[in-house]
């Protein structure tokens, strides 16, 4: 029975995954055992998991069926005492496992440890910015008004508190992981490992579907989480979507290519200002507004002299959030 089981859900990963798989099995913690779900994959992702030559490695083939499917599959097919999450083409430095580990055992009313989550480009370059917090033990309406975690990659669950709060819920579009780690938040405590040890990998691939789609999950989430929360939880529903809506700001333009992405900045900017008026107090939203025009002027080429500078803002943000 091995201590750890590393769930990876993959499709159509062949590019990535032999990377995240190295990554894996040259953690410094070897009492793992790693668990690969093919969501139905066309190209070579089965071929490159098959070539792996490992003892730990195990892949199971289903049907497309989408990420969070995959996940629960690889529940199913789990033996360990700890589970993690790691996304096709995220990475970990070597001693993740080792030490998230280490932060359960030392803190045992602690279910979930969590690192810091840097970013990297298709090329594995390092991006500016990344998810630097310290909230610990009682995290849930930290948790609530931003998603700190950073990526569905990072944390090491104890097994039976997930199955406790039961699997990743297949009815939400975006947002799963967020919601997730709040389930766990409601009932158990959080220790943070603090540093990088997560590479979550961006694309700015069909940017703008995806980010539509996370709105549309995000909002599912708040009002899951609210429809049953206690009065001054529901309180707080201004923020968590303020909150939400100015991370999807950045994002849509740091990744976004054109005047259709800046539109939908400029939407997002004005919901999170609706919720919070507050912004309008700091200096970084203006900037925000001034790129906004400046995307709806510029062509697409003048456009991407931008992203840098939205990177340094959102790091900016993130580390005073």
């Amino acid at each position: 029975m091995p201590t750890i089981s590393v769930i990876i859900p993959a499709y159509n990963a062949e590019n990535f995954i032999k990377g995240t798989i190295t990554s894996v099995l040259n953690q410094t913690f070897r009492d793992l055992e790693l668990i690969v779900i093919n969501d139905g994959s066309t190209d070579g992702t089965l071929e490159v998991v098959s070539s792996v030559d490992d003892a730990r490695v195990q892949v199971f083939s289903y049907p497309n069926s989408g990420p969070q499917k995959s996940r629960n599959r690889g529940i199913d097919k789990a033996r360990g005492e700890y589970l993690s999450f790691l996304d096709a083409d995220d990475l970990w430095t070597p001693d993740k496992l080792e030490r998230q580990l280490q932060a359960l055992q030392d803190n045992p009313d602690a279910a979930v440890a969590y690192s810091w989550t840097d970013f990297i480009n298709e090329s594995g370059e390092r991006l500016p910015g990344g998810q630097h917090f310290k909230f610990t033990k009682d995290v849930y309406e930290r948790l609530l008004l931003g998603d700190f975690i950073g990526s569905g990659s990072n944390p090491l669950i104890r097994r039976d508190a997930l199955l406790s709060v039961g699997p990743f819920d297949e009815s939400l579009v975006g947002g799963q992981d967020w919601e997730m780690w709040l389930r766990l938040a409601a009932q158990y405590q959080f220790v943070v490992v603090p540093s990088s040890q997560v590479f979550y990998r961006q694309s700015a691939n069909s940017w703008s579907s995806y980010l539509k789609r996370q709105e549309q999950g995000y909002n599912q989430v708040i009002e899951k989480c609210l429809a049953n929360a206690p009065e001054n939880i529901k309180k707080l529903r201004p923020k968590i979507i303020g909150n939400r809506y100015k991370y999807l700001t950045f994002d849509a333009l740091q990744y976004g290519k054109n005047r259709q992405d800046s539109m939908m900045a400029a939407r997002f900017l004005w919901i999170s200002l609706k919720n919070q008026p507050s912004f309008l107090k700091n200096k970084m939203t203006w900037i925000v507004f001034l790129k906004i025009i400046m995307g709806l002027i510029f062509t697409t080429e003048g456009f991407k002299a931008l992203q840098g500078s939205l990177r340094q803002i959102k790091l900016s943000t993130n580390n005073q959030a």
